[in-house]
């Protein structure tokens, strides 16, 4: 098994974009990247802890690659925009990628430069790559969030779409049954 992080958002959304795919073992919400450790949700989102809302998959590589893991992270959230996705703003909704190795290194500094070459997006990816900081998991409540509250109006509107977007995008790539 390996790990990979990324920050996309909210992370209710990115978990919920990378948890139904088939060879991810699990997805854990957390911060990574800030200056505290251990954060409160509270503290992350008063935008005071330089900390990023992210998830970290524990993905098995002979079922799914870290590329096709990046290429779902890049289809499913806008990587052209600084320190926000849609109305969530503030530094703690950046797009970043951190890397556990240099191989994760080199295929997310390729996927960046290889979507601004080909204009992939109508702005430049300003999507953060980094080494891996330390990870403090989120708050239980914070864990599984869209499978629990799916029917709440964030998840239905912000959550859902991204959801559905991977059913059509990866429907080949998702575990039976989803």
């Amino acid at each position: 098994m390996e790990l990979a992080t990324f920050g996309a958002g909210c992370f209710w959304c990115v978990e919920a974009v990378f948890q139904n795919l088939k060879g991810v073992e699990k997805v854990v919400s957390g911060y990574a990247g800030g200056r505290i450790k251990n954060p409160t949700y509270r503290e992350v989102c008063s935008g005071m802890t330089g900390h990023a809302e992210v998830i970290q998959i524990t993905f098995d590589p002979a079922v799914i690659s870290y590329e096709e893991l990046l290429e779902i992270l890049f289809k499913t959230h806008d990587p052209t925009t600084l320190n926000r996705q849609g109305a969530d703003t503030g530094t703690q909704y950046r797009s970043v990628i951190y890397y556990h190795n240099e191989e994760q290194h080199r295929l997310a500094e390729e996927w960046k430069k290889k979507l601004n070459d080909n204009q992939a997006f109508p702005n430049p990816v300003v999507t953060e790559i980094t080494a891996m900081p330390e990870f403090f998991p989120a708050e239980d409540y914070h864990q599984n969030y869209f499978n629990l509250h799916g029917h709440e109006p964030y998840c239905q509107f912000v959550a859902r779409p991204k959801v559905e977007k991977v059913k059509a995008l990866f429907g080949e790539k998702l575990r039976a049954g989803v």
